[in-house]
């Protein structure tokens, strides 16, 4: 038995590769044999910017593989400028958006993994290349183009803008440069080099068009590549881009099943032993293909499928045929059992990508266990040895040996390094029983760069979810790690697939936002009060909030026994007595547990607040989460509060929409009513023996919006004297609390800062004194203005309250729904908050999901001439850029014209070196691609401009176009006094 432990698997996958898009539609394709590559008529042709006189001669091949979009690239996704973009080889971008997503399919998040990860890339020359031949090119932008189009950068570029940081090499040896790549991935795996590799690889010369054909060469003059025919006469160029990823088999993820597993592979070259340079070699053919199947411990009998380089020529193929035909021999091959193919006869010859190509094939043959027919075969080319362990199927044939399925893939590149493969199909996955329908919901989650981004994604995967079995829990937890997490989002609560995809496509059960730039968005948590009790209120955050139960059970155990038990009971049943629970003496406890229990929770889910505001008994659950108070302490406080407040006499409370200072003139008109809280600009609660509140009340109905509240006392009232001086004799003997968390009293509406001594007579005067919510709303608001308020308890009263003073907010209960909780993590996910999301998309088995969808815009190489040899310094911002900039921009690269001002010189230099057109005064410099060698560039520029003296470092620091202008006026400013006389 062989050992498999030098085995690599190939755990994601990415190709654009000429014919149709999908990969199924690609398969189903080239199985029969289609030719997928494209015959350009004249019209195509002149679209593409090939001379007439080009198009015109006889020896021109009209016919390439092409792929759509070959030059837009998502530039946003990277971090990448406009104007960087520009100077980046089209094949180098096609490779960033390879690598992003075959990772995702691997499912690895790019940006984030924690994988130490090795990239090797490979790519043809470089179309780009020949404009650093252009005359008039300033010294910058010559070097970003050189940068920009050098081999050297190809794989490094990549391990940058993803994090990556195994080894990163670019890999050049013509036409098997990929293949070598693959090669040299399996071995830096097996050294312990890397614990997972990326192989990259494109090819794509532009213009997209034919080839010039020479008498001798490789080019067909017909058009048609036909590998190993009668008829062959030469190969024809091809476009796209390949990537894969490898782990090691025995760390590779169970689910879902890799795509094939490398056994061993080879690389050698042909030294002198042939005609020329140019020509290949039977000899080290052979020996490549022959240290392959030793290195992979097989023999060549055990394999069905080969997938040889074929590129169709009069010298290749003879020489292929015979090298590899005996190499299978010798191994113990039998005559034709093997079949071969060539990828080459459908999409054309892809250079430096096409041993990545052909792998890409033979993994499909293998998933499929079919070999597909060979595209454009009529009949065996009489100049190969008939008595071959080879045969070349014309038609798609079942797979011909036995299991485990196994092929090898070749390619040799002009000067003589070959390289080959061995590969396996994978065992298949042993996969748990799909969830039964009505299982408890998950959270999917889903981010883009952009918004129409974002729509994609989504309806790619509403599709792939309709009428499948999948189990939501795999999809969500496949989702959170093996996705980026960008600005635009869209969160999911679904507890089946049919129901995701629902959501996702606009129905109930979906939340979309978009996380701010800078950093996580904070989040203030709001405590409740007594009136927002409800029976079972704890159930659905049990069920939904994991860490909940737990908490709770915690904070119970700080209570009497006895009280806790009825305190349980009236949280976890529905069905308890409404009547009991609105009790002073039992709704204070229970919405002291439930809510610090919810607070517990959101933490250990990442949910961390910055501030607190507790509304009457709920300024005691924020000075216990804050700090101030000991569960225990504030357990013990709680008890008391609720019991002396339930002494005092009856009394009623009325909430009442209007204008606060209008209730001065109802206590002044009867000093029976006391102001019980102003809860916002437009809110507030008179509090009084029940008489004058019904009077009161009549009064009012009809003509303003008032509420009867669910209370039996005249809560922060004259009424309460007795259970202040309760509390407050309660808390004389502890010493002050120190404050952690910020948090809001409510008696004057200030917001005590952390490291506080806080003196814990607070909260008597709470008890009589107005709550000054409002104004506590107002502090919070003004410190944190881009906060999120969450309501961490039942009900949607404070939430209510925040928004009328303009804050965001969320609620975490407002009903007893089911999936509530999960709905308010979804929001608050979609808003930019760091939520854990592990406790809301647990660990399930791994599935393969649609990945990003890229978008941006062209980036046409025959256009870059005019860009690249645009003096740095000149150009005018168009006129709507300056307008959004808040300037009026003037052109002044024109004789006789007033100088520019600092700040248009400014918005020049960014419109310039970072290639945007429409600038902000709040756009900021990295977001919109900025590094710190762009921003030297821009010092040099404005300092020989402007004649001042720019710091760099202050420079950089003040990231938006705003604050940078506002610096250089500053600056210039300071210039100016100083040449004054």
């Amino acid at each position: 038995m062989r050992d498999r432990s030098l085995d690599v698997a190939i755990t994601g996958v990415h190709a654009r590769l000429p014919g149709p898009a999908d990969p199924d539609a690609w398969w189903a394709a080239v199985r029969t044999g289609q030719v997928l590559t494209t015959r350009l008529d004249a019209d195509l042709l002149a679209e593409a910017g090939v001379p007439a006189g080009l198009a015109g001669d006889p020896s021109y091949v009209p016919v390439r593989g092409r792929i759509p979009d070959g030059e837009r690239f998502d530039a946003e996704l990277f971090g990448i400028s406009p104007r960087e973009a520009e100077l980046i080889d089209p094949q180098y971008r096609l490779m960033l958006e390879a690598t992003w997503a075959a990772l995702e399919d691997a499912g690895r998040a790019p940006l984030t993994d924690t994988l130490r990860t090795a990239v090797f890339a490979s790519a043809s020359e470089s179309s780009l290349a020949r404009v650093l031949a252009g005359g008039d090119i300033d010294p910058a932008t010559r070097e970003a183009l050189a940068t920009g189009t050098s081999r050297d950068f190809m794989a490094t570029r990549i391990a940058y803008r993803l994090g990556l940081r195994g080894p990163a090499m670019s890999v050049s040896t013509a036409c098997s440069s990929s293949l070598v790549a693959m090669h040299l991935a399996v071995q830096s795996l097996n050294n312990g080099d890397c614990d997972q590799a990326v192989v990259v690889a494109a090819s794509l010369r532009l213009p997209q068009a034919g080839s010039q054909h020479v008498r001798g060469g490789i080019v067909s003059p017909d058009g048609c590549c036909r590998p190993f025919d009668a008829a062959a006469n030469g190969t024809i160029g091809g476009s796209g881009v390949i990537a894969m990823v490898l782990r090691r088999l025995g760390e590779a993820d169970a689910h879902p099943a890799p795509y094939g597993v490398v056994l061993g592979s080879a690389v050698n070259n042909d030294g002198a032993d042939k005609a020329g340079f140019n020509a290949p070699s039977p000899r080290g053919q052979t020996a490549v293909i022959r240290s392959a199947l030793q290195v992979a411990d097989v023999a060549a009998g055990s394999l069905g499928y080969l997938e040889a380089h074929g590129t169709g020529t009069y010298v290749g193929d003879p020489i292929e045929w015979t090298a590899t035909s005996t190499a299978l021999r010798e191994s113990g091959a039998g005559p034709a059992r093997i079949a071969v193919g060539s990828v080459k006869a459908n999409i054309g010859h892809l250079d430096a990508a096409a041993g990545l190509a052909g792998l890409y094939r033979t993994l499909m043959v293998l998933g499929r266990g079919e070999v597909p027919a060979m595209a454009g075969f009529s009949r065996l080319n009489p100049l190969l040895p008939a008595e071959s362990p080879l045969y070349v199927p014309s038609a798609p044939d079942p797979w011909p040996g036995a299991a485990p399925r196994r092929a090898g893939v070749s390619s040799f590149g002009i000067g003589g390094t070959n390289a080959h493969v061995i590969v396996e199909a994978p065992q298949p996955a042993r996969r748990a029983a799909a969830a039964a329908a009505g299982g408890p919901p998950v959270l999917l989650t889903l981010s883009a760069i952009r918004p129409a981004a974002l729509d994609g994604a989504a309806e790619r995967l509403a599709a792939r979810l309709t009428g499948r079995q999948d189990d939501v829990r795999d999809v969500a937890f496949s989702l959170r790690v093996g996705r980026a997490v960008l600005p635009e989002r869209l969160a999911v609560v679904a507890a089946s697939g049919e129901e995701a995809a629902a959501a996702l496509r606009g129905g109930p059960g979906g939340v979309r936002g978009r996380a701010p730039g800078g950093g996580d968005r904070p989040v203030v948590l709001l405590l409740p009060g007594q009136g927002s009790q409800r029976p079972g209120m704890a159930v659905p955050l049990a069920e939904h909030l994991p860490g909940f139960a737990k908490a709770l059970d915690g904070v119970l155990g700080a209570f009497p026994a006895e009280h806790a038990a009825r305190v349980r009971e009236a949280v976890y049943e529905p069905g308890f007595p409404a009547a009991e629970l609105n009790g002073t003496r039992l709704s204070q406890p229970a919405l002291f547990a439930v809510a610090y229990a919810a607070a517990g929770a959101l933490a250990e889910a990442g949910v961390r607040p910055v501030a607190l505001a507790g509304h009457s008994l709920g300024e005691i659950t924020a000075a216990t989460i804050a700090g101030v108070l000991a569960p225990a302490t504030a357990a013990e406080l709680v008890v008391l509060r609720a019991e002396a407040m339930a002494q005092c006499p009856p009394g009623a409370m009325l909430a009442v929409t209007g204008d606060a200072e209008e209730a001065a003139g109802f206590t002044a008109a009867d000093p029976r009513l006391a102001l019980a809280a102003v809860n916002a600009p437009d809110a507030y609660v008179l509090s009084g023996p029940e008489e004058a509140v019904d009077g009161l009340h009549r009064r009012l109905e009809g003509r303003v919006p008032v509420r009867r509240l669910r209370t039996g006392h005249a809560f922060h009232s004259a009424a309460m004297e007795p259970a202040a001086d309760a509390v407050r004799a309660h808390v004389a003997g502890h010493a002050p609390g120190r404050v952690r968390v910020p948090f809001v009293t409510n008696a004057d509406g200030a917001l005590v800062a952390a490291r506080t001594r806080l003196p814990l007579t607070v909260f008597a005067d709470t008890v009589r004194a107005t709550v000054r919510f409002a104004d506590g709303l107002r502090a919070l608001r003004e410190r944190y203005p881009d906060a999120i308020a969450l309501e961490a308890g039942p009900g949607r009263a404070l939430s209510a309250a925040a928004t009328r003073i303009g804050m965001d907010t969320v609620q975490l209960a407002p009903r007893s729904g089911e999936g509530e909780p999960l709905r308010a993590l979804a929001r608050l996910w979609t808003e930019g908050v760091p939520v854990d999301l592990a406790a809301f998309a647990p660990a399930a088995s791994g599935v393969r999901l649609p990945g990003t969808v890229f978008g941006g815009r062209r980036y046409p190489v025959s256009e870059l001439r005019l860009a690249a040899t645009r003096p740095a310094a000149a150009g005018t911002p168009a006129a709507d850029a300056a307008a959004q900039a808040g300037e009026d921009h003037a052109a002044a690269d024109h004789a006789g014209e007033e100088q520019p001002t600092p700040h248009e010189e400014l918005v020049a230099a960014w419109r310039d070196l970072l290639g945007h057109p429409d600038l902000r005064p709040d756009d900021d410099f990295y977001d919109l691609g900025g590094d710190s060698l762009t921003a030297i560039r821009i010092v040099r520029r404005l300092e020989q401009r402007l004649g001042i003296g720019l710091p760099l470092r202050e420079f950089m620091l003040s990231r938006t176009l705003g604050r940078q202008a506002g610096l250089l006026a500053r600056l210039a400013a300071q210039s100016d006094m100083e040449d004054s006389p």
